[in-house]
């Protein structure tokens, strides 16, 4: 597998996948997209909008590509991206948990970090 090339399409497909399930449940107030920086490997799934007189500006999910590695940096997915990634054929020592404290990460089934 050609990392370069694979990895942002993998990225890209999973969640673009993500956000086209929840744009089936629209909330009319509430917009749900993807930002995607390639050039540099970043990748945010974004809800942005207004909900009960409260400005919402949630990041659901962040994801780098660095080093030919998946960083992590934010994931509030039910399941995780983490495990997407795998399921799509990614190493696990090619995915960091960079949410978790880096002496913690020792502790996950996934890379501490290169």
């Amino acid at each position: 597998m050609d990392k370069l090339t694979e990895y942002p399409q993998i990225i890209k497909r999973i969640l673009t996948e993500y956000i086209e399930l929840s744009n089936r449940r629209p909330n009319g107030d509430i917009e749900t997209f993807l930002i995607m920086d390639e050039p540099k490997g970043q990748y945010i799934w974004m809800n942005l909008g207004w909900q009960n007189g409260e400005r919402i500006t949630d990041m659901t999910v962040y994801v780098r590509i660095r080093d030919c590695k998946f960083w992590i940096e934010e994931d509030w997915t039910e399941n995780a991206i983490a495990t997407d990634l795998v399921s799509a054929g990614v190493a696990k020592e090619d995915i960091i948990l960079a949410f978790h404290e880096p002496k913690m990460r020792q502790y996950t089934d996934f890379a501490v970090a290169s």
